[in-house]
C-alpha cells in the first residue's frame, strides 16, 4: 500500500524493489527517511561491530546522518554523523542500505530481509532550542568561564565536602582571598544564605583567614538581600540559560573530573 503527496510518501509492507525505489528518491530529494523492518548491521571504521537480525528503525536525516534504533531504549545501537553518502542494492533477497563517510573513513551496512514500512518526508525546522541548565551545569559553566563570577576569580575545587555539606565552587579572587560560592538554579531563599554562611564558618575553622561568600542565582527572594548584607555575604546574578549556552560552546569533551588537580584541591580546602 502506498500513500503519497508533495511532502510525505509512505509504503506499507512494500516489496524490496518498491522500498529501494522510494529510498533512492528520498536520498535525491534530501528527505528524512524512516525504514522499519528486520535487519542486521555491519559497521567498520574507528572500530567494528556486528548486529544480528532483529526488528529495528533506520533513520536517515537530510544532512546525511544515520541512526539505527531498537524497539526499546532511547540511544541508537548504531549511528553515523552527518555527511554520509548512501547507496542501495538488492542482493540475495536482501535490501542493503550502505552509508559511507570519508573523514574519518567509516561505513555502515544495513541489510533488510523484510521491510514493514518506508516513510520519506520533507521536514522543515527553524525553531530555536532553549535549554535551561541544572545546578551541576551551572557549576561547570563557572569552572569553564570563571569570569562569570568576577574578573580574576580562579576556581580551586567543586562540590567539596565540608562538615555541613558540600561547597558548590571554592576558589580565590584576584587579591588572593578565598571565595565560597553557593549556586541556586532558581530564586534564592533565606535558607540558601544560611547554608552559605554555615559553609564559610566551617572552613574558617581550618583556614583561619577571611573568606568571601557569594550566593549565585537568577534572583533573590523577599528580604534575602537584607540578610546577605547583615551576614557580610555577596550576590551574583546568573541565569541557567546563559550557563547552558556557555557549555554548548565548550563542546562535549569538557568534564569536571579532569578540570582540577586533586592534590591541589585537598591542599586548599584543608586550609594547609
Amino acid at each position: 500500500m502506498q500513500q503519497s503527496n508533495n511532502k510525505l510518501s509512505v509504503l506499507v509492507e512494500p516489496t524490496l524493489e518498491e522500498a529501494k525505489s522510494l529510498i533512492e528518491k528520498a536520498f535525491v530529494q534530501r528527505r528524512t527517511l524512516i525504514v522499519t523492518g528486520n535487519c542486521k548491521v555491519d559497521y567498520v571504521g574507528r572500530a567494528s561491530s556486528k548486529l544480528e537480525l532483529g526488528e529495528r528503525f533506520l533513520i536517515i536525516k537530510s544532512d546525511g546522518s544515520l541512526l539505527i534504533h531498537r524497539p526499546v531504549g532511547y540511544e541508537p545501537v548504531n549511528w553515523q554523523p552527518s555527511g554520509s553518502v548512501f547507496h542501495t542494492q538488492i542482493k540475495e533477497d536482501t535490501l542493503e542500505v550502505y552509508a559511507v563517510r570519508q573523514k574519518p573513513k567509516e561505513n555502515v551496512n544495513v541489510q533488510f530481509t523484510k521491510i514493514y514500512t518506508v516513510t520519506a518526508i520533507m521536514l522543515v525546522d527553524a525553531g530555536e532550542f532553549i535549554l535551561n541548565a541544572s545546578e551541576e551545569d551551572m557549576h561547570k559553566a563557572i569552572l569553564f568561564k570563571p569570569e562569570l563570577i568576577e574578573e580574576g576569580f580562579k576556581p580551586i575545587s567543586w562540590e567539596k565536602k565540608v562538615e555541613p555539606g558540600f561547597v558548590d565552587v571554592y576558589g580565590m579572587d584576584k587579591n588572593g582571598q578565598l571565595v565560597v560560592i553557593e549556586v541556586k538554579r532558581k530564586t534564592a531563599t533565606k535558607e540558601a544564605v544560611l547554608q552559605l554562611f554555615r559553609y564559610i564558618e566551617a572552613i574558617k575553622l581550618k583556614a583561619d583567614r577571611p573568606i568571601r561568600g557569594i550566593l549565585v542565582a537568577p534572583g533573590l527572594g523577599k528580604d534575602v538581600q537584607a540578610l546577605l548584607v547583615s551576614m557580610g555575604l555577596e550576590f551574583k546574578e546568573l541565569y541557567p540559560k546563559k550557563c547552558a549556552e556557555i557549555l554548548k560552546k565548550s563542546g562535549p569533551t569538557f568534564k569536571l573530573e579532569t578540570f582540577f588537580n586533586n592534590t591541589t584541591n585537598s591542599q586548599y580546602c584543608d586550609g594547609s
